[in-house]
């Protein structure tokens, strides 16, 4: 409800005992939140008197009476400027009308304010420092809103989408604010006590000193840079570094090298909030004040490149911590060179390239020329040798890559590139390398040996002792393929056996697995399945090697 002057003088009378007005006058305010004027009475004592018109703005005078509540007079002492007293409230309805004891000095334009000498500017400086160096606890006893760098960001990201969809923001503006709003870097400041409110009007000057400030409604604990934001419509430059270079110096804090950035930003996205407002109020008077400042924002970015809100272009990514600066130089720095194959020795000896981002998917042999394959040697640990004892074709050697898991074929002289088998060291090797796989055991797990002679094909596995294939290997329980048992007396717990050519043991063995790695190790000649013993083969076929 919105009164005239008169009612609010009677008002005043009823709010404070004693009162006798003997003049009246209209005094600046937020026309659409507060019927505001100053009352004379008859000893000459100024007073104030402020009425909201609806709920939202009585519950920010309610915040206010606790605020002055909280400004103890040892806190009031310590201040450079003076701050109201509530003086008496009366209730109409829902609503309170409260009346202050009025301050000294009177509030100028940003123009007039502008206007004035370096001192004043100075003062203006030193009265924003003083705000931003009260103590957290003004704030905490009145249970106001305390927001973290973080927080606070992430609020304002919060009303960019509620602003964006009333659907008539320009997608310029949208995009140049989210993008500043993204950029972490921008937005890593110290949270102090904030007005919220602090502009032109809620600032009372007597000659060269701000002697009052008025406003307290919207008091909490976040960005400083806000109550900088009246400061970047000012028509004069130097008057606007003056207040921040004074700002600094009386700081205790220290200085915050964004924050006339963010205070640009905060003027510009006042505009979306207004135009949230409007809306939300039913208020077509609003919206369409809000629309047009927003028009004309939008064609003084298009047309100037409107002030700097963000540290990087808006086509760049937001900044995550890293700077400006650095960014730059990284982009600046040449880029990698792409890595070559390397040659390296497998545990066989033979060289193998090592994969790299450029390597296809199956590697081949380094420094070997894949149409020349037809001169590699079918054992890679001999020497090439005019003579060749090997029966199969070019086309053999040359044969598609088999998968990994999957033994050998017999009669393939080479085995699968795609991984590496270790070869047994032995010059009379000249049969058929046997891959011996267990996928229970370990996929990656392959063994390559070179018996000296191939195994009897009579010696059959009893069928009657094969474990179910559903079964799984214990590595615990597993026999220990290093132990090599007397040809003459196999163990039925150990893998079957069968001498050598000679008739002699193999001489150097190493074991095929150790307790906690899976490097395959270069082994010795793998014993041949005995017909009478209860051979490894026998409980676990898929161990068996080609043709036993």
């Amino acid at each position: 409800m919105r009164w005239t002057s008169m009612e609010l003088a009677a008002l005043a009378t009823a709010a404070v005992p004693g009162l006798s007005p003997t003049g009246v006058a209209a005094a600046a305010d937020d026309a659409r939140a507060f019927s505001s004027a100053v009352i004379t009475d008859a000893e000459g004592n100024r007073w104030r008197v402020r009425s909201p018109q609806h709920q939202e703005a009585a519950m920010r005078l309610e915040t206010e009476l606790q605020v002055l509540r909280g400004f103890t007079a040892a806190v009031r002492a310590e201040l450079p400027f003076r701050v109201p007293s509530v003086a008496g409230a009366v209730r109409r309805g829902e609503l309170r009308t409260f009346v202050y004891n009025h301050l000294p000095g009177r509030s100028l334009d940003l123009d007039e304010l502008t206007a004035q000498s370096e001192h004043l500017a100075d003062d203006v400086g030193r009265t924003i420092a003083a705000i931003h160096d009260l103590d957290t606890a003004v704030v905490d006893q009145a249970d106001l809103p305390r927001y973290s760098a973080e927080r606070f960001r992430q609020r304002r990201l919060n009303e960019l989408d509620q602003a964006a969809t009333t659907g008539q923001i320009p997608a310029s503006l949208l995009r140049r604010w989210e993008h500043a709003m993204e950029e972490r870097e921008l937005w890593d400041f110290t949270p102090v006590v904030t007005h919220g409110d602090l502009h032109e009007d809620t600032m009372l000057v007597d000659g060269e000193r701000v002697v009052a400030v008025t406003g307290w409604t919207d008091l909490h604990i976040g960005d400083p840079a806000d109550d900088f934001a009246w400061l970047t419509a000012a028509p004069d430059l130097d008057f606007s570094e003056a207040v921040v270079e004074a700002y600094g110096r009386h700081r205790r804090g220290e200085a915050d090298p964004h924050l006339m950035r963010r205070a640009a930003l905060a003027a510009e996205f006042a505009l979306a909030t207004w135009l949230v407002r409007g809306k939300d109020a039913g208020n077509q008077e609003m919206v369409e004040e809000a629309l047009e400042l927003l028009r004309q924002l939008d064609d003084d970015v298009e047309a100037h490149g409107g002030q700097p809100i963000s540290l990087t272009p808006i086509g760049a990514s937001p900044d995550t911590g890293v700077s400006a600066a650095t960014a730059q130089e990284q982009a600046s720095e040449p880029a990698a060179e792409v890595a070559t194959p390397v040659a390296t020795s497998g545990p066989s000896g033979r060289a193998v390239s090592a994969p790299t981002a450029d390597t296809p998917d199956e590697p081949t042999l380094a420094g070997t020329d894949i149409s020349a394959q037809d001169d590699v040697p079918d054992d890679p640990t001999e020497e090439p040798t005019d003579e060749s004892t090997d029966e199969s074709s070019p086309d053999e050697d040359t044969a598609d890559v088999e998968p990994a898991a999957e033994p050998a074929a017999e009669g393939t002289s080479e085995a699968p590139t795609g991984r590496i088998y270790p070869v047994q060291e032995d010059s009379e090797g000249d049969d058929e390398p046997a891959v011996i796989t267990d996928a229970s055991l370990d996929e990656r797990s392959v063994i390559e040996a070179e018996p000296d002679e191939t195994p009897d094909p009579d010696a059959t596995p009893d069928s009657d002792n094969a474990p179910d294939l559903d079964d799984t290997l214990d590595l615990d329980e597993a026999p220990k393929l290093d132990e090599t048992p007397d040809p003459q007396t196999p163990d039925p717990q150990t893998p079957g056996s069968a001498p050598t050519e000679s008739g002699d043991e193999p001489d150097d063995e190493t074991d095929l697995l150790s307790d906690d790695t899976t490097e395959i190790q270069t082994v010795s000649e793998a014993p041949a399945p005995s017909e009478t013993s209860d051979s490894i083969y026998e409980r676990h076929p898929g161990l068996r090697p080609p043709g036993v």
